[in-house]
């Protein structure tokens, strides 16, 4: 399977892909735990179908140590035992962030405190950035069939 579009081809979608991920370095020297970043790229893939995004953020996972265990876990992640409260919190507020179309009020006063309740400002910041970073590249890959399975971890970075 090939894609539809090979953005790095063209020099106006290749230079904003670029730029779209190199805007994400900052997130990554973050204070928010990479293991929770991880969980919530996987969740936000997972949700708007992007097999190449939950191939990469698997593997990156477990390149880092996230167990096998969580990973196939995250889909349920509601009714398992295996994630923190600031990961739960994390997840919701993804799941909520990813989902605007289905809820009338977007991301609900409940689940904005209880995430604020386990991250600091920068935390949030950075949680907040991821959800809508993997939404956009979750996006570009869903429209142009980007296929899943070749990538290798690290491969971007």
């Amino acid at each position: 399977m090939d894609a539809r579009y090979d953005f790095f081809a063209n020099p106006v979608s290749g230079t904003f892909l670029k730029q779209l991920v190199s805007s994400a370095r900052p997130l990554v020297e973050s204070s928010l735990p990479a293991s929770t970043r991880e969980l919530v790229a996987l969740r936000v893939s997972q949700i708007n179908g992007c097999g190449f995004c939950v191939d990469m953020h698997t593997k990156d996972a477990v390149a880092a140590g996230e167990t096998q265990q969580r990973l196939h876990l995250v889909a349920v992640w509601r009714e398992a035992t295996v994630f923190t409260d600031s990961e739960r919190a994390a997840l919701e507020l993804a799941e909520e962030g990813t989902r605007l179309a289905d809820a009338a009020g977007g991301v609900s006063d409940e689940v904005w405190a209880t995430a604020a309740k386990h991250f600091d400002e920068d935390q949030l910041g950075a949680l907040i950035s991821t959800i809508a970073v993997m939404n956009a590249l979750n996006r570009l890959n869903v429209i142009t069939q980007r296929p899943a399975g070749d990538y290798q971890p690290g491969q971007f970075g």
